[in-house]
């Protein structure tokens, strides 16, 4: 069973950055993707960013682009979220997942999930 454990987030102002991480405890040759995801109280969770895990293939929400960037560290089993110019908007609970069907935005389509990091963004 794979553990994904997220950590980074935070308190920011708006227009303020946020890097979080998330390590898994081990790797799994069926990993295809590995995905953020966010929810805000009484909404769905919807996915942020995304990338493939074999060619580094990265996928944004229109929401995101040009401010967020995944990146991931093979060696660390780890990926990044790097989150500039944040917005009040961004405010939600942050999801790290791995899925074995590729990158795709479906919830169900991801295998394991983390806890969750918090990320509030005030204005």
């Amino acid at each position: 069973q794979v553990q994904l454990v997220e950590s980074g987030g935070g308190s920011v102002q708006a227009g303020g950055s946020l890097r979080l991480s998330c390590a898994a405890s081990e790797y799994t040759r069926s990993r295809k993707c590995m995905a953020w995801f966010r929810q805000a109280p009484g909404q769905e969770r919807e996915g942020v960013a995304s990338i493939s895990t074999s060619n580094g293939r990265t996928d944004y929400a229109d929401s995101v682009k040009g401010r967020f960037t995944i990146s991931q560290d093979n060696a660390k089993n780890t990926v990044y979220l790097q989150m500039n110019s944040l917005k009040p908007e961004d405010t939600a609970m942050y999801f790290c997942a791995e899925g074995r069907y590729g990158c795709f935005w479906y919830v169900y389509m991801y295998d394991y999930w983390g806890q969750g990091t918090q990320v509030t963004v005030s204005s």
